[in-house]
């Protein structure tokens, strides 16, 4: 694994362990569950090469990162403020923010609530949406079906499940919403009373852009960080919604785009209207579609990331 250039950064009240590399106009990629800095390894250096500032945070509840014990303590308005933290500390009065998974909601709420400095806005898997609080986290939306935001909601249960065999637990999550597994396992229906692993697949193979070293790497992250901190962000769905009332249909004006693989599973959720979201981003620049990748896409096909996000950040680049 190529060293990189590892520093602590404080901000709004935590510390952050980040991978700084670069010189140049600010770049902040954010990951989401269950990664780490680590999901944006092939994007770093080919960012760096056309002049931005990268900075690579492991999020709050993440390896090496602080992990408050309140639930609140990982709601939007901190999980923003932790972004824009950044930022300062590294001097740079404006940014981009790209963000993938959990990292996309986060990114499109910190180009909402700190407008003025944010420059760009790029979401991959998560389109910009908002929804009516319960929909996600309350069983009787979902009859007697599992469903994994449900599950997620009380402490303690999820943690337990997958940190009984953590590399077990890893491997089959990246599978199950790869381009590598069957289409829509994640969301063949069970008993709510199932577990996550539940009937999904511990593959014989990893799946498309996961090594053995990859699974290495995540797997000694999470024994160090265990899975209590990165679900707290779960627990806080429906307080996003709240605390955040004043953004009901505020749009978000920064230039912006949308990436995500053609398999994803999550486009298929409860909500998620790519024609919609055209209407909340208004200054949506495109909508990349990845044929044959799922949802890690900036592993699965990093080259087809890396070009719809040079292509895009070319008129915020030092030779714009």
């Amino acid at each position: 694994m190529k060293k990189r250039n590892f520093r602590t950064i404080e901000t709004n009240g935590v510390r952050l362990n980040t991978v700084v590399e670069g010189q140049g106009p600010l770049v902040i990629l954010l990951h989401g569950w269950p990664q780490c800095w680590y999901l944006w390894r092939h994007q770093i250096d080919p960012l760096v090469e056309a002049g931005f500032q990268v900075a690579v945070p492991n999020q709050r509840g993440y390896d090496g990162s602080d992990a408050p014990e309140e639930i609140e303590a990982y709601d939007i308005l901190n999980l923003t403020a932790d972004v824009v933290g950044i930022a300062d500390a590294l001097g740079q009065e404006t940014f981009i923010v790209v963000g993938h998974d959990w990292g996309a909601p986060v990114a499109w709420n910190t180009a909402l609530l700190y407008e003025e400095r944010v420059n760009a806005v790029v979401g991959i898997s998560v389109p910009y949406f908002r929804y009516p609080i319960g929909a996600f986290t309350k069983q009787e939306n979902f009859g007697d079906n599992f469903w994994y935001m449900v599950y997620f909601q009380k402490p303690g249960i999820a943690e337990a499940e997958f940190e009984t065999d953590i590399r077990r637990s890893i491997r089959i999550i990246h599978y199950s919403i790869s381009a590598s597994a069957p289409e829509g396992i994640m969301l063949n229906p069970k008993p709510s009373t199932s577990g996550f692993l539940d009937g999904l697949i511990d593959p014989d193979q990893l799946p498309k852009g996961m090594t053995e070293e990859d699974l290495d790497y995540y797997v000694e992250q999470y024994k160090q960080s265990g899975f209590r901190g990165n679900l707290n962000w779960y627990r806080n769905m429906d307080r996003n919604m709240e605390i955040t009332a004043q953004l009901s249909g505020k749009k978000i004006s920064q230039p912006a785009l949308f990436i995500a693989g053609e398999k994803d599973v999550v486009l298929k959720f409860p909500g998620m209207n790519l024609n919609a979201m055209t209407e909340l981003v208004p200054n949506l620049k495109g909508q990349v579609i990845v044929p044959s990748a799922g949802h890690w896409v900036p592993a699965e096909y990093p080259q087809k990331v890396n070009e719809a996000l040079l292509g895009f950040l070319k008129d915020f680049g030092p030779q714009r």
